[in-house]
């Protein structure tokens, strides 16, 4: 199935009273930091503190009685288990969830508290595989961007940045495994097709920029990125048609440079992000030479769920010296 314009229009209409329609604030303090009128896309503010549970609802909703009756899985290093424990809880679905044993506390408690049902696996890859068991068992994939109904879902984001900022020039949007940007991308992109959107990943979380490269799908043997919600060791067919097609480019930024954005986000806006979020301003600040005062920036700050120990970590190791 294609993602369409009419798919995520559809996926707005449904997630009605499901979601928040998060605010577009404009930053007087980032724009003056990167000379140009800049908005910031509050997604981190969303129910479970990503855009996650946008997709999950849309996926789940397209479900029969029978499929619901037999449960769900999904893997996730953190927001989307959260996203989908929300969401089946709140549509009345049993919801497994397969992690990475090195998750998170705050994320995993997230999960359970939704009413998911962990499983720790030693690793993304172990994950994934524990998922396409379960799957063959009978329960429901919803997967975290492999799906046209999810991306769409995620797709929602960029009908309303245009709702709310029709003059948007540039966009700036994550990437884990791309069905984020994928959806962002074809809903601007189709309404406004002079709208440029601008991946962002981190040096050892990015697979789409190593397969836009190499021209095919690159698997990453590990992910080394702090941002470990953009953790996807490898995108899909799907993604990668709608990142090579719809994005204008791909900006990989290094840990240090979205732990500095994070914390001047922090500072400055007020507004707790993660690295997977902060990276776009990271990005952003790379390029800001390209910027004209008829510029209409936006950073899609796409999560929040960063603990008190993840940020004394991330001071403590990025700090710049006194």
């Amino acid at each position: 199935m294609d993602l369409s314009l009419d798919l995520i229009c559809r996926a707005q209409h449904r997630l009605r009273g499901l979601v928040h329609r998060t605010p577009l604030i404009h930053s007087r303090a980032i724009s003056e930091h990167l000379g140009a009128p800049t908005y910031l896309k509050l997604e981190c503010l969303q129910k479970t503190g990503s855009f996650k549970p946008r997709g999950a609802f849309n996926r789940m909703l397209e479900m029969s009685a029978e499929e619901r009756k037999r449960g769900v899985v999904a893997v996730s290093g953190g927001n989307h288990a959260q996203g989908v424990a929300y969401a089946a809880r709140h549509l009345g679905i049993a919801a497994t969830i397969c992690m990475p044993a090195s998750t998170p506390r705050n994320y995993l408690d997230a999960t359970r508290g939704y009413g998911g049902c962990v499983v720790l696996c030693p690793d993304i890859r172990a994950a994934f595989a524990e998922t396409a068991r379960l799957q063959n068992e009978g329960r429901v994939l919803v997967h975290p961007f492999d799906d046209p109904f999810v991306a769409a879902g995620q797709g929602t984001v960029g009908l309303e940045i245009l709702e709310d900022l029709p003059g948007a020039t540039r966009i700036y949007v994550s990437i884990g495994g791309g069905g984020f940007i994928g959806g962002v991308a074809s809903a601007v992109r189709a309404i406004k097709p002079e709208a440029e959107i601008i991946g962002v990943e981190t040096h050892g979380a990015d697979a789409m920029s190593q397969s836009l490269a190499a021209g095919k799908l690159v698997e990453l043997p590990a992910i080394t990125s702090i941002a470990r919600t953009l953790g996807a060791p490898k995108a899909s067919d799907f993604t990668y048609r709608l990142v090579r097609d719809l994005v204008r480019e791909v900006v990989v930024v290094e840990d240090a440079e979205a732990v500095r954005a994070l914390f001047l986000l922090l500072e400055r806006t007020k507004h707790l992000t993660e690295p997977a979020a902060s990276c776009c301003l990271a990005a952003a600040h790379r390029q800001r030479a390209q910027f004209t005062a008829q510029d209409q920036i936006v950073l899609v700050l796409c999560g929040g769920n960063v603990s008190a120990e993840d940020l004394a970590s991330f001071h403590a190791r990025f700090a710049p010296a006194p």
